[in-house]
């Protein structure tokens, strides 16, 4: 840590793990529910866990890219935030807007869209603190010393993302007008600025992990990006198939959603061929699994395996099974979860100033993770292959199909059991490592 401002992070990390936390344990409510021990059902049904989960995920994501931000852009500008106390302002109301939220799922008070469920009043409270953060963040770049293209592909992605809510704000009568825009902001932060986002922090990653030149790893990045924007933008047409539009997004969809796994190859190749190529020197090997894992996971949960169920000939036949959820867990994990947990783990002891680099616990907290999300991927892509088959080719009754493949939940729990072994494990660690001080300060340079 070489600015004082970089403290605000290490507070939006904490509140990405407890966030995570809650989001597992709404996933194991789930899970149980599916195998028919459903006991919360009368406080928590179903659909209220689904809710949750998933609006959790997406804001655990968005608060540790948000501190990833708080930490990279100071050090990346040579200068500190322009505001430190409203960076912790913009924490606390974002952690008001997420505790309303979910208080409202668990009361029926909302649920709208999928993915978008929250309500009017409170994406005005996201919008506004958005906004703040961004004004925080543009500040700073605008009064910096040196601006990087790691910034600014980290900043373009965060612009992007705030723009891109804002089609989800608006009403249509329509069905399909509804969806057809609701997948501008789901799929585009997805498959697309997220993406930006992933790579600004990948990039920061392994300039300071591998000893890589800066200009050989930026160089990547406007690669990435290319093909981002080239097969992200039209991607979107892979979920236009079967709501009403017209029937020219099934050609649309079809080939640009063939070229989306590019970007994730691109990307896993950029992180496996900077670290061979660095000196592979720097203490905190866990921060540098975490990083080169993302790359790698990533390519195969979103580049892969979404490619695998995309096109329109097989999605005809998996759309809206346990395919889908094959394909989302590990998309996630790969490409946004793990990539949040690398930058903390390589922040945590710059902010505190003790280095717990090389412990076992945090080694076996990559394993277990790694090995129980695997074997949940697995579980969630056998049930889905085994529901495709009875349901769309067989004819069975839905909930006749639900109960065959109820056995293959018990695995998934099982393994979701370990993978949450690995996250407490993870979160242990962070906790032992203390709170922020200005113990890790270090002196600025300006030859990075």
């Amino acid at each position: 840590m070489k600015y004082k401002s970089q403290k605000v992070a290490y507070w939006f990390f904490g509140l990405c793990m407890l966030l995570f936390t809650l989001q597992i344990v709404y996933g194991f409510i789930m899970g149980f529910a599916r195998i028919g021990w459903d006991g919360l059902h009368d406080i928590i049904p179903f659909n209220t866990a689904r809710a949750v989960h998933t609006n959790l995920l997406v804001v655990w994501l968005l608060t540790g890219f948000m501190g990833a931000a708080y930490y990279i852009i100071p050090e990346e500008a040579q200068r500190e935030l322009i505001n430190v106390k409203l960076a912790y302002v913009q924490l606390i109301s974002l952690a008001v807007v997420g505790v309303v939220a979910i208080v409202g799922y668990h009361f029926n008070h909302w649920e709208g869209r999928k993915f978008l469920e929250i309500p009017r009043e409170l994406d005005y409270l996201v919008v506004v603190n958005v906004l703040l953060f961004l004004g925080l963040i543009l500040g700073t770049l605008y009064k910096a010393k040196r601006r990087t293209t790691t910034a600014l592909v980290l900043t373009m992605g965060l612009v992007f993302a705030a723009l891109l809510y804002l089609p989800g704000m608006i009403w249509f009568d329509s069905q399909v007008t509804d969806s057809f825009f609701r997948w501008w902001v789901v799929h585009l932060w997805v498959e697309g600025v997220w993406e930006l986002i992933m790579g600004g922090i990948l990039s920061y990653l392994l300039i300071k992990l591998t000893g890589v030149d800066r200009e050989v790893i930026e160089k990547w990045l406007y690669v990435i990006v290319g093909l981002t924007f080239l097969s992200g933008l039209l991607g979107t047409g892979h979920h236009y198939y079967y709501i009403g539009v017209n029937k020219i997004w099934l050609v649309v969809g079809g080939i640009f959603s063939a070229l989306e796994p590019l970007a994730f190859l691109a990307m896993a190749l950029f992180a496996v061929y900077m670290y061979r190529k660095g000196e592979k020197s720097h203490p905190n090997k866990i921060a540098l699994f975490w990083t080169v894992g993302a790359s790698i996971v990533s390519f195969i949960g979103a580049g892969l395996l979404g490619f695998a169920h995309t096109l329109p000939q097989t999605n005809i036949y998996t759309h809206g099974t346990l395919v889908t959820a094959m394909h989302g867990h590990y998309a996630f994990w790969g490409a946004y979860a793990m990539i949040v947990l690398a930058i903390i783990s390589y922040a945590l002891p710059n902010l505190t100033g003790r280095k717990r680099y090389d412990k076992t616990t945090g080694h076996m907290a990559f394993w277990f993770s790694n090995i129980g999300i695997l074997g949940m991927t697995v579980a969630f892509g056998v049930a889905g292959v085994a529901q495709v088959y009875m349901e769309r080719k067989m004819k069975m009754e839905f909930m006749k199909v639900q109960d065959e493949i109820s056995i293959h939940f018990v695995v998934l729990l099982l393994c979701a059991t370990l993978f949450t072994t690995g996250i407490v494990m993870y979160i242990v660690e962070f906790i032992k490592y203390g709170k922020a001080s200005d113990e890790g300060l270090q002196p600025a340079t300006v030859n990075e």
